[in-house]
């Protein structure tokens, strides 16, 4: 397990159990929904709505769960949700940003703070952690897609930043305003995506091991459990 962290890259290696992929379809679905209620209904019209279906697909929801949740927005169109990000320490200082999605900002701030506490940590301010983190587009491929030489071509060619291959899939790199731009341009070229996304992507890693480890993993897990946190990103590198 290596981080950089979206925390959903370690979920993927350590299995779905039924549970856990209920509570991922959960929060896709809730990240579909609101989507759709902000914006048009037409994915090709609505950019956030497109990033989350793309999202939901490379996480094998089935089709129906996707237009159910698309459909629901019409009938929460009273209920005001917030995308709220918090940033803090976990175990052994490191940088950790919490991205939630909530209807009660409250309730949401009250858990979070909580479990930073409890688990060797603390909740700090705007920017006390994401001055550790750039905040970049990031395009996921899989390897199956196309090879490591085209894809470098294909990135030069579409005015991507980065271009990274990885064991399981090649990570693309854009600028936050640029990503849907770049994702056009590499549309011509590759029909299938794991995801089209705005990460925090560290800039140095904290390379943990040993009780230290299990210790940060235990905690990221906590957090991921609650219902309203959509994603989490730490600079932690997870020694084998």
């Amino acid at each position: 397990m290596a981080g950089h962290s979206h925390w959903a890259g370690i979920k993927h290696k350590k299995g779905k159990a039924d549970k856990q992929k209920s509570k991922i379809f959960s929060k896709l679905s809730r990240e579909i929904t609101v989507a759709a209620k902000l914006g048009d209904k037409n994915p090709d019209m609505n950019a956030r709505l497109r990033s989350a279906i793309e999202a939901a697909r490379s996480a094998n929801m089935p089709k129906d769960n996707i237009e159910r949740a698309i459909d629901k927005s019409s009938i929460i169109a009273n209920s005001n949700f917030e995308s709220i990000r918090y940033e803090g320490f976990g175990p052994n200082k490191t940088a950790v940003i919490v991205e939630t999605l909530t209807d009660n900002k409250n309730r949401t701030a009250s858990k979070i703070r909580t479990l930073f506490q409890k688990n060797g940590g603390g909740l700090g301010t705007q920017g006390s952690a994401s001055h550790n983190f750039k905040q970049l587009g990031v395009i996921k491929i899989d390897k199956k897609e196309v090879s490591d030489e085209k894809i470098f071509e294909f990135a030069i060619d579409s005015g991507a930043n980065d271009c990274i291959s990885k064991n399981e899939y090649h990570e693309i790199h854009t600028n936050i305003n640029e990503i849907y731009d770049v994702k056009k341009k590499l549309e011509k070229n590759i029909s299938n995506f794991l995801s089209t996304e705005l990460e925090w992507v560290p800039i140095n890693l904290v390379s943990l091991n040993g009780d230290i480890k299990d210790t940060m993993i235990k905690f990221l897990e906590l957090v991921d459990d609650d219902d309203d946190v959509q994603n989490i990103f730490t600079n932690a590198k997870f020694e084998n």
